[in-house]
């Protein structure tokens, strides 16, 4: 059995191809700000992002007909409860409409997937999207009445790397609790206790730490007096695809603004260092949230491939936790194995419902 898995992400396509639990190949292309930035929306990129993966099939002898299980990455639907889900049509539509309202290129994997598998047949399963939503009701709250903080991170890879680690220490996910950060083109920082993601930076939506792809906080003052000279389209950009690094050096090229840092630019010196500082806030607003029993601090994601963003947040965070680095990520490991476990009939997948996890509060419909 060939599983297709398909991970979109703010600024690679990754893919990998498996026949049963054998690897054939994995691919990850990196795309950066400007070739992106050229399609108006992110539904824009499937054409693009579709016809590199049939690229990379045919690279290899492999024709789409050949794949019986399309797995992807998935987000901007309702949200959903954490575990693997079946690609339907309406999950598709939701996806494709973004009515959980927000836009991310994670959201491509589930429309690739119903595209193909709806054109050359076979099954199709997502799992752990971005918007699982596990949220405590604390950190729901703005200081805005009616308006709430949504669930928005990189959940595939946080629950996976935390249940490796749990793993690897001899304990259960669901007896843990974890701080885990995500440092790639976006960056999401979470409180993990008992087995749920009770709290997070809402990365996609403008909160946290900047990145290279997107703003950060920032005093709504302030984005306020950008709004007076910019489009709100142009503000909504910043949040995901203009801010960060892009927004400083034109690029989101990790290893362009770090050599230059390297070799002596101050901007890209104090730019590189104030990321840093930023996550090394939010792990620490994510330890109190534990109440300050961390069993560990996990860093995962492509930037944890620079050794001095790893030493300085344990420099500034070793004395809360043991920090512990997963290079990379766990996610396409992570979907085979969730989804040969369906195949297998050792689990069930989920029906998308169509509606979201959390419904309000009793006060928000008098």
């Amino acid at each position: 059995m060939l599983l297709l898995i398909i991970n979109p992400g703010s600024t690679s396509t990754k893919v990998s191809l498996y026949r049963d639990d054998e690897e054939i190949f994995e691919e990850s292309v990196f795309h950066d700000a400007p070739q992106l930035l050229s399609y108006k929306t992110v539904n824009d990129q499937v054409p693009f992002r579709k016809q590199l993966i049939l690229d990379m099939l045919a690279q290899r002898g492999f024709r789409p007909a050949d794949i019986d299980v399309y797995v992807g990455r998935g987000g901007s639907a309702c949200t959903q409860e954490s575990g693997v889900t079946v690609i339907d049509r309406l999950l598709y539509e939701h996806t494709r409409d973004a009515v959980g309202g927000s836009e991310h290129a994670a959201k491509l994997g589930v429309m690739i997937a119903y595209e193909l598998c709806s054109e050359f047949g076979g099954k199709m399963y997502t799992m752990d999207p971005t918007n699982v939503d596990e949220l405590c009701d604390l950190a729901r709250f703005t200081g805005i009445e009616g308006v709430y903080r949504n669930a928005q991170s990189h959940t595939l890879n946080q629950k996976g790397v935390a249940r490796l680690h749990a793993k690897n220490i001899g304990r259960s996910y669901e007896d843990c609790s974890f701080v885990v950060a995500h440092i790639d083109g976006g960056v999401t920082v979470a409180a993990h206790q008992n087995g749920r993601m009770i709290d997070c930076n809402v990365g996609s939506a403008g909160d946290g730490p900047f990145t290279p792809t997107r703003l950060g906080s920032v005093p709504v003052m302030a984005v306020l007096d950008y709004a007076e000279k910019h489009s709100i389209e142009e503000v909504r950009l910043m949040c995901w695809r203009k801010g960060g690094f892009v927004s400083f050096f034109g690029t989101a090229n990790s290893d362009v603004v770090h050599k230059m840092a390297e070799e002596g630019d101050l901007k890209a010196r104090l730019v590189w260092d104030a990321m840093i500082y930023q996550i090394c806030k939010d792990i620490g607003a994510m330890s109190s949230v534990l109440c300050g029993r961390v069993d560990g601090i996990l860093l995962t994601g492509g930037l944890c491939r620079f050794d001095d963003l790893v030493e300085k947040i344990k420099e500034r965070c070793g004395w809360i936790a043991p920090v512990t680095v997963y290079q990379g990520e766990v996610e396409q490991q992570t979907l085979h194995d969730e989804v040969m476990k369906v195949i297998r009939g050792e689990a069930k997948a989920r029906a998308y419902t169509g509606k979201n996890v959390w419904q309000g509060f009793p006060f928000d419909k008098q």
